[in-house]
């Protein structure tokens, strides 16, 4: 049967018809859509995923030691230190990193303390102790992890509301947290026992070279305090017991500040215990700088420094919550990444934080040291040689975590860029 028109032009005249009501139609393709749907899924699973990995990484990287750094010498010999004169760096403190030595000649009812002994070592060459580094940092480390936690869930949580639902409480819970932390009376209590131990051990180690009979009658209430407090006491100084609460410790480094608090006959304010957490870093920082080295003047100076430094912290922590938030509400701008940045950084900001306290260490000498040195840069990793110590510096279980943090959050990133935008709610 012939037609008045080609049947090509019948055709293409219906499809065009189809186009113009929206209709699409029917191809050997159908089920590509389901297949890509199916892809996003699957995809939006995994990188959420990861996410939780890396949330957990982050948590448990905060209470492990994140770098190891060791001193070798001729006069510290292997059978008495294994691993040399050894100390872990945490998020929060600096803690002993040597251990009971098993031996049948020895009895060790507890570990060498080397962090008195690397702080002795150091001293000579006129370095100050090593609870004097970082103080901003290991007080603020909890909201700083806190609010590194808080990107991670954002950046997990689909939906607009629910995203700035869950942030702003996180959020809101971080900035009163350091708030009463810093600024509130007795606000210690709100920081970890981990930064308060920390201040304990270090306070302990500034009365290691006294005896018992050369003692102020003062240092003898001191050590009684201590006692009573959960502390154990020796002529090796005050060590903190397993059993010892935050609580007692606080007690501690109340009875401490007390005794050696200044007295006004005019000002009955000054001297007096706030317990407030900036108050009590700068009055250690002070005590610390202070150990080796007593020079009030240029220490006063460094602790106004280290508070300034703190409340510049504290204000650029609360406005980076305030720009997260505001990213969080834009899920498929280019700048949601930031939400996982922030905790992909991680490693390289401990790097960083690592090596500018280690050149403020060799690069502030202070001129009462016994020994003269010129102004070095401590190795940061691998092993290097100062005098006659050898130094080993090496990251930690700590370390290898905040990198699970970082990669996580990269692979988890790159995986939410290929989702449609449909998808990136």
């Amino acid at each position: 049967m012939e037609y008045g028109f080609p049947i090509e032009d019948f055709v293409r005249a219906a499809f065009d018809a189809a186009a113009m009501q929206g209709i699409r139609p029917m191809t050997s393709t159908p089920s590509a859509q389901p297949t890509a749907k199916s892809g996003s899924g699957m995809a939006g699973i995994l990188f959420r995923v990861l996410c939780l990995v890396a949330l957990l990484a982050l948590g448990a990287s905060y209470f492990q030691p994140a770098w190891w750094v060791s001193l070798k010498a001729p006069n510290y010999p292997e059978h008495a230190f294994p691993d040399g004169v050894k100390i872990h760096f945490h998020v929060d403190r600096v803690a002993n990193g040597c251990q009971m030595r098993e031996s049948k000649e020895v009895l060790e009812k507890e570990a060498l303390d080397c962090v008195h002994e690397m702080d002795t070592i150091n001293h000579f060459v006129g370095m100050y102790p090593i609870a004097s580094g970082g103080p901003v940092e290991k007080l603020l480390s909890p909201f700083l992890f806190s609010m590194i936690g808080v990107c991670i869930v954002g950046f997990a949580v689909p939906g607009v509301l629910a995203r700035t639902t869950v942030m702003g409480l996180g959020f809101a819970g971080v900035a009163v947290w350091m708030s009463m932390a810093l600024y509130a009376p007795n606000g210690v209590q709100y920081l970890g026992k981990g930064w308060v131990t920390g201040l304990v051990d270090s306070l302990g180690r500034s009365e290691d070279e006294t005896k018992d009979q050369e003692m102020h009658p003062i240092v003898k209430q001191l050590r009684e305090s201590l006692a009573k407090s959960g502390i154990m006491v020796g002529n090796e100084g005050p060590k903190v017991a397993a059993a010892a609460t935050k609580a007692q410790l606080i007690d501690v480094l109340k009875a401490v500040y007390e005794i050696k608090a200044p007295v006004s006959l005019t000002d009955p304010t000054v001297g007096k215990w706030t317990g407030r957490g900036i108050d009590v870093m700068a009055w250690h920082y002070e005590e610390s700088l202070g150990r080796w080295f007593n020079e009030p003047v240029k220490n006063q100076r460094l602790v106004a420094i280290m508070k300034t430094a703190t409340h510049i912290v504290f204000g650029g922590v609360l406005a980076a919550m305030a720009l997260l938030l505001w990213i969080g509400t834009r899920p498929r701008s280019a700048l949601f990444v930031a939400l996982a940045a922030v905790p992909m950084i991680l490693p390289l900001g401990f790097i960083a934080e690592y090596s500018a306290w280690l050149w403020w260490y060799g690069h502030s000498l202070n001129a009462m040291g016994a020994f003269t040195l010129k102004p070095f840069m401590p190795t940061v990793f691998g092993d290097g040689k100062v005098a006659q110590f050898s130094t080993h510096s090496y990251p930690a279980m700590g370390f290898g975590l905040m990198c699970v943090v970082g990669v996580s959050m990269a692979v988890a990133a790159l995986m939410r860029r290929s989702l449609p935008d449909e998808a990136k709610t």
